[in-house]
């Protein structure tokens, strides 16, 4: 099949990828020339793993090409729109200013038997829009409009791609259904379960998707809060309820509060949309709303046990992406946590393995490290903020030789309190009890 995408960002750049080593010819348009002229030397501009393999051999191989020329849709079986759908400012409500504006460049430049199909994450209707614009635009032809969500995890997503749970096709029409089993078919021997639905439930499956692990993430970071509290363990309590199937044991780790291109940007999305509908979506509105608040309370739970003040801490922090295994900072707790710590008379040292380009964008004020351990030298205490591997096997000899204070504040539970309190350190997790370096023989008695 020939296909296009529109838009050579994280999704059009991942999926062209991967329809390319399916066999398929693809041509990645964008109207970045820079970015473009960057990808056809083989340079990435984004960091996900195994992604710069996978686009250098399907060039070397012709599948895959990189171009700003709108008119070679021309040739296109499908094409895909997947540009971005940032929030809008003041409402929340995601901008397809992008959207709309492709498909009016791309309409009369198709082929009669072209699909049209959307990738990027749009509200329930955006394809009804689009099909107008379709018929307004193409009055000779009946181009089909498809809903097709992704499902990508950044620092998974080529396995996403290549072994998806399902692959959702928003279409009643026949023929718009065989485009898109075409186009999906190498993945046949993995049996993934192609969903067919309407364009509208589509659209609709993306934001609950994730508005639902949104919500998963909220209930496991608030009875975290609670086993604070009462002096129990939430990774057991996380264990405890997600080896029921019905609940499963994904997205119930706690930590500082999600962030990232997805959840906060499609919770508003969804629920702006609701709120047109004249149908209130509680339950998301208070997931936004304690995330929120969650990151803020990070920056108390950082002072608090620091002795209550920051003023003249130097703090040791480590991560700054909002996960690992990615570049992205949209959203990433560190931009509401780390100047508020700042804001409050601490100097911060970070070091991020992929993330400090755009962090240092972000956070000028911080002051940025060539490695782990460089940014503990003479900290008063060691935040960790994102579980990079790389930080999960760290010398904690080194570690406490390091600090002034050996103090540990662990915002992703990558540590045991034991093993932290018998080299010696104090170790603060979320909703787990706090190990204190005194406590060392007695744990281990």
């Amino acid at each position: 099949m020939r296909v296009t995408m529109i838009g050579a960002g994280y999704v059009g750049l991942v999926s062209g990828a991967c329809f390319a080593d399916f066999g398929h010819q693809v041509v990645c348009i964008d109207k970045d020339a820079k970015k473009v002229e960057a990808l056809n030397r083989g340079e990435i501009p984004i960091f996900e793993p195994g992604l710069d393999a996978l686009v250098e051999a399907n060039m070397q191989q012709g599948r895959l090409k990189f171009a700003t020329d709108t008119t070679l849709v021309k040739d296109a079986d499908a094409v895909f729109i997947a540009v971005g759908t940032p929030s809008r400012r003041g409402d929340g409500h995601a901008d397809l200013t992008y959207v709309y504006e492709a498909v009016r460049e791309i309409a009369p430049l198709l082929s009669a038997t072209a699909v049209v199909v959307t990738k990027s994450t749009v509200p329930v209707g955006t394809g009804d829009e689009i099909e107008r614009i379709l018929r307004e635009l193409r009055k000779d032809v009946e181009i089909q409009a498809v809903s097709n969500p992704e499902f990508l995890r950044e620092g998974a997503a080529i396995q996403d791609f290549k072994h998806p749970d399902r692959i959702v096709v928003g279409s009643e029409d026949p023929t718009a259904r065989n485009v898109l089993a075409v186009i999906y078919r190498p993945l046949y021997l993995n049996t993934p379960p192609l969903l067919y639905v309407s364009r509208r439930t589509a659209e609709l499956i993306k934001y609950a998707a994730n508005a639902f692990l949104a919500t998963k993430i909220t209930f496991i970071n608030e009875m975290a809060d609670l086993c604070e509290a009462l002096g129990t363990d939430v990774q057991d309590v996380a264990r405890g309820i997600g080896l029921d199937g019905r609940i499963g044991r994904k997205f119930l780790h706690a930590g500082p509060g999600f962030g990232g291109s997805c959840f906060p940007k499609d919770c508003r999305a969804l629920v702006r949309t609701a709120g047109e509908a004249g149908a209130g979506l509680a339950i998301v509105e208070t997931v936004l709303r304690v995330n929120e608040a969650r990151k803020r309370r990070m920056a108390d739970k950082i002072a608090a046990a620091c002795g209550g003040s920051l003023a003249g801490k130097s703090l040791a922090v480590l991560g700054l992406t909002f996960k690992p295994n990615t570049d992205d900072m949209r959203d990433a707790p560190s931009l509401e946590i780390l100047p508020r710590l700042i804001t409050a008379g601490a100097r911060v040292r970070a070091f991020d393995p992929e993330g400090m380009d755009e962090a240092k964008r972000l956070m000028p004020e911080l002051v940025y490290c060539q490695d782990a351990y460089q940014t503990m030298e003479g900290a008063d205490a060691l935040i960790l903020l994102t579980e990079w591997n790389e930080f999960r096997g760290l010398d904690l000899g080194r570690v406490k030789g390091l600090l002034v204070n050996p103090l540990v504040i662990d915002l992703r539970n990558i540590y045991q309190p034991q093993e932290m309190a018998a080299a010696g350190l104090s170790y603060l997790s979320i909703g787990r009890p706090a190990q204190r370096a005194r406590r060392e023989l007695r744990a281990l008695a």
